[in-house]
């Protein structure tokens, strides 16, 4: 296995990284570089190679082929090392029901070989940190979901990593409580932690994210800055138009009117990508007339990280919808 160079600027770097289970390739051949200091995303749809990636990353894995460094030590042999550099934070949490949260990040900061005399100070800065310190002596299994995923994030931090990987950290969490750990996330960006994380939450990887990795079917497509990716997606124009009455069977019928265009449906309104939007609000003027039905507005669309998602990767809207909703 050829090794990779150490270079001091990156905090990450994969070199034709692959893994199979038996005959199914999970990983092809992915090499990317993060840099020390940024959040790095790595987006894809279910079954792109995201968490695969991170478990051989973060030796939960080991890789068929290919090679990667975590702050320099390669993941190969040096990972009892890298350990010590990076804290991860899976998408289940794995801390201990029947422990407070006091008691589990003193636990967690015994693991990681902290001095006696350091964990409880470590322990309550964490606590204060996440604003679960009135919630110190309560047991874990009595947390809120939120709260779980709080101290699960605590307890990756507990030995002051320079790089964490987050997976999917909003998962499952309400509005107030997904917005908390992105705040917190920004917080650690801006203390110079290297974040990597997955999430299905596009929205969540637009806000947070410095780059992109996009994955599908365990190749990494591109790389590039949220702006960037969104500036890809600006060649198809779309349009969004609403109607004064619902119109369910709307996407239907336009994409018999236009069969040469992209019609999508989103909530109370219909999207539709084209080339030509002079021809399209014609089509649509005339097909709300044919109906009777009155347009409640006509807006044109800034693309999204969404659309450039599902430009780049071949996702369907609908597959998109339901992997978030599964989540």
């Amino acid at each position: 296995m050829k090794s990779l160079r150490s270079d001091s600027s990156l905090a990450i770097e994969a070199r034709d990284l692959t893994k199979f289970y038996g005959n199914f390739l999970a990983v092809d051949k992915i090499t990317f570089k993060v840099k020390r200091g940024e959040t790095f995303g790595f987006l894809g749809p279910n079954g792109a190679g995201k968490t695969t990636t991170i478990r051989m990353l973060t030796g939960l894995s080991k890789p068929t082929s290919g090679n990667a460094r975590i702050l320099g030590y390669d993941i190969g042999s040096e990972m009892v090392k890298a350990k010590k550099c990076f804290g991860e934070v899976p998408e289940l949490s794995n801390m201990y029901d029947e422990l407070s949260g006091f008691q589990n990040l003193v636990f967690m900061g015994q693991l990681y070989g902290i001095p006696a005399s350091e964990r409880k100070e470590r322990a309550i800065e964490l606590l204060k940190l996440f604003g679960l310190y009135e919630k110190r002596d309560t047991r874990f299994s009595a947390y809120s979901r939120g709260m779980k995923r709080a101290l699960t994030i605590a307890a990756a931090l507990v030995h002051q990593p320079q790089v964490l990987f987050l997976d999917e950290p909003t998962v499952g969490l309400d509005v107030a409580a997904a917005r908390s750990l992105r705040a917190l996330i920004e917080r650690l960006h801006e203390q110079g932690v290297t974040v990597f994380l997955t999430t299905h939450y596009l929205e969540e990887a637009d806000r947070l994210c410095d780059r992109i990795a996009l994955l599908a079917k365990g190749k990494v497509l591109t790389i590039e800055t949220p702006a960037r990716l969104k500036a890809m997606a600006e060649e198809e124009p779309a349009i969004d138009i609403q109607w004064k009455s619902a119109m369910p069977e709307a996407v239907a019928e336009l994409g018999k009117l236009l069969p040469d265009v992209r019609v999508v449906s989103l909530d109370d309104r219909v999207r539709i990508y084209s080339g030509n939007p002079t021809r399209v609000l014609e089509i649509i003027a005339g097909y709300s007339n044919n109906r009777g039905i009155e347009i409640a507005s006509v807006n044109s669309v800034k693309p999204s990280l969404e659309d450039a998602f599902m430009k780049i990767t071949g996702i369907s809207p609908t597959v998109l919808a339901a992997e978030k909703g599964r989540k």
